[in-house]
C-alpha cells in the first residue's frame, strides 16, 4: 500500500518547461467552441481562377470534357451510339436558345453552350419546328390576303411542308459540312486555324434558326414592309451569332479568306431567310386566281360549230 506522502498533488508551473524536458508526450489543446479564427488562409490564387472560369463561361467545360473522355465508345451502327448526341436536358437546351437570341461581342457560342455537350435535339426540334411555321404561316398569310374575295377558294397547300424541310434541313446540314470541310482544309494550311467538329458546327447553325421561327408567325401579318422589317432584323440577330462564331475560326488565315468566308456565311444565311419570305408568303399564287370567261363572240362562235 502507497504511503500518505506518495498521494500528493503537484503543481505544473511552467508547462512549456514540462514540454521541453518530455519530447514524448501528447498534447491535446481543447478550445472554446465560440471562438472562430479570424481568418482561414485558403489556397493561393483559389478565388481568382473561378472569377476567371466565370467570366469564361468555362467553369465545369474542363470537368465535363475529362468525364467525356471517360465515356466508352459505343460502335457508330449501334442506337448507343447516337443516343449520346441527344442527352441534353431542358436547362442547356433554354440556355442555348437565349444564347442565340442574345448574341454578347466578345462571346463564341461554341466556348460558352455548345463545347460542353453539343447536341442535335435541339437543332433537329427547331429545323421541325420551324418547317411547320412556315408551311402553316404561309397557307394562312394566303387565306388573309383573300379573304373576301368572291371568286377566291381556298386549298390547303400541303406541298409547302415538303418544300420548307428540304430547304431547312439541306441548309442545316450541308452548309455545315461544306464549312467544316474548308475549315478542315485551313487549317492543314495555317497552323494557328481554331477548328470546330462537325458536330458543333451543326448545333451553332441549328439553334441560329430558332429566331426564324417567331418572325414566320408574324409573317401572316398581311404588311410587306413588316415583313420585310422582320427578316431584316432576324437576319441581324441570326447572322450576328454566326460571324462572332466563326470568326475565331478564320481570323488567323489569309485577310481576304478570312473576311471572305464570313461574307459567304453571312449571304447564304440571308439566301435562305430571303427566299423563305419570297416563295412561301410574298410569291403570287396561281391556283388560287379567277379563272377567265370566254368572250361572248367566242361562245356564239362555239354554239354554231356545234
Amino acid at each position: 500500500m502507497a504511503a500518505v506522502d506518495d498521494l500528493r498533488f503537484e503543481e505544473f508551473g511552467d508547462a512549456a518547461a514540462s514540454l521541453a524536458a518530455n519530447t514524448d508526450t501528447t498534447t491535446i489543446s481543447i478550445e472554446d467552441p465560440g471562438d472562430t479564427p479570424k481568418h482561414q488562409p485558403g489556397p493561393p490564387g483559389g478565388s481568382g481562377r473561378e472569377e476567371d472560369d466565370e467570366l469564361l463561361g468555362n467553369d465545369d467545360s474542363d470537368k465535363t470534357e475529362l468525364l467525356a473522355g471517360q465515356k466508352k465508345s459505343s460502335p457508330f451502327w449501334t442506337f448507343e451510339y447516337y443516343q449520346t448526341f441527344f442527352d441534353v436536358d431542358t436547362y442547356q437546351v433554354f440556355d442555348r436558345i437565349k444564347g442565340s437570341l442574345l448574341p454578347v461581342p466578345g462571346k463564341n457560342f461554341v466556348r460558352l453552350y455548345v463545347r460542353s455537350n453539343p447536341d442535335l435535339y435541339g437543332p433537329f426540334w427547331i429545323c421541325a419546328t420551324l418547317v411547320f411555321a412556315i408551311a402553316i404561316s404561309g397557307n394562312l398569310s394566303n387565306f388573309l390576303i383573300h379573304l373576301g374575295e368572291k371568286t377566291y377558294h381556298y386549298v390547303p397547300e400541303f406541298r409547302k411542308v415538303s418544300i420548307a424541310a428540304t430547304v431547312v434541313y439541306a441548309y442545316a446540314w450541308l452548309v455545315p459540312l461544306a464549312l467544316w470541310g474548308f475549315l478542315m482544309w485551313r487549317n492543314s494550311k495555317v497552323m494557328n486555324i481554331v477548328s470546330y467538329s462537325f458536330l458543333e458546327i451543326v448545333c451553332v447553325y441549328g439553334y441560329s434558326l430558332f429566331i426564324y421561327i417567331p418572325t414566320a408567325i408574324l409573317w401572316i401579318i398581311p404588311q410587306k414592309a413588316v415583313r420585310w422589317i422582320l427578316v431584316m432584323i432576324a437576319l441581324g440577330v441570326s447572322g450576328s451569332v454566326l460571324s462572332m462564331t466563326f470568326w475565331p475560326a478564320v481570323r488567323e488565315d489569309n485577310r481576304r479568306i478570312a473576311l471572305a468566308t464570313i461574307v459567304t456565311i453571312v449571304l447564304l444565311h440571308m439566301l435562305l431567310s430571303v427566299g423563305c419570305l419570297a416563295y412561301f408568303f410574298d410569291a403570287p399564287e396561281m391556283d388560287h386566281l379567277p379563272t377567265p370567261t370566254a368572250a361572248p363572240n367566242q361562245t356564239v362562235a362555239a354554239a354554231k360549230l356545234s
